[in-house]
């Protein structure tokens, strides 16, 4: 027999390098407002605790050790402290000449009135929103709806898609960030909630090629580098 013969599509469990726009998504270590059980905009936020800034370091243990991302040519973050604080912890395992740039359109849904007060309070004063039933209701007043929020999402991965063609970008975000992009791979309703357990400083890769999406890895928080 000559010739090698392939499996039929879908059947192969190791394809071709990766050809498309590669997207690394990396969630921020664990923030102030996470372990206060607090609304995180712009002022509930608080930034990185002592865990999540150890967090970062341990990443960008891995990342100098590894040198995986050395091909990366742009590094983004939302406009929040705690993307910010870590995206600049692991600046060290990026190319030196990468400078993080603040997108407010990376940022995690946008709370309006809410944001700082605790998860009780804010229950309390706007009753939270009913998301499975009516997507397109405000988080809070002046906050943004989760149907928004996705489309938010798709717009700036597309942006970035446009911007970096065929090459591999880093994002510091947030767990509703990889949420919209994971089903943006999965090809689900925009309305859908998958509630993922997305672990602080891990990191997610997807490739964007043409109408192809790829995922190439999800919640890798291994300390060697992935192959």
């Amino acid at each position: 027999m000559t010739g090698t013969v392939e499996p039929p599509e879908g059947f192969r469990t190791r394809g071709a390098n990766p050809k498309g726009t590669r997207i690394v998504l990396i969630r921020h270590g664990e923030a102030y407002c996470n372990a206060r059980g607090v609304v995180g905009g712009p002022v509930g936020c608080g930034g990185l605790t002592e865990l999540g800034k150890a967090q970062a370091r341990s990443l960008r243990d891995r990342l100098v050790r590894s040198r995986e991302f050395d091909d990366a040519v742009a590094l983004y973050t939302s406009v929040l402290p705690r993307a910010i604080q870590t995206a600049r912890i692991i600046s060290p395992g990026l190319p030196p000449h990468l400078a993080a740039v603040a997108d407010c359109e990376l940022c995690e849904l946008h709370p309006g009135e809410a944001d700082g007060l605790t998860w009780n309070e804010m229950v309390e004063k706007f009753g939270g929103p009913d998301w499975d039933n009516e997507p397109r209701e405000p988080f809070a007043p002046g906050g943004e709806s989760w149907l928004g929020f996705y489309e938010r999402c798709e717009g700036a991965f597309a942006s970035i898609v446009e911007r970096h063609r065929g090459d591999r970008v880093v994002l510091v975000v947030h767990g509703g960030v990889i949420e919209q992009a994971m089903k943006i791979v999965e090809r689900r309703e925009p309305t859908a909630r998958l509630k993922l357990l997305t672990e602080n400083c891990s990191m997610t890769e997807i490739e964007f090629d043409g109408e192809r999406r790829r995922l190439l890895r999800y919640n890798d928080r291994a300390p060697l580098a992935a192959e």
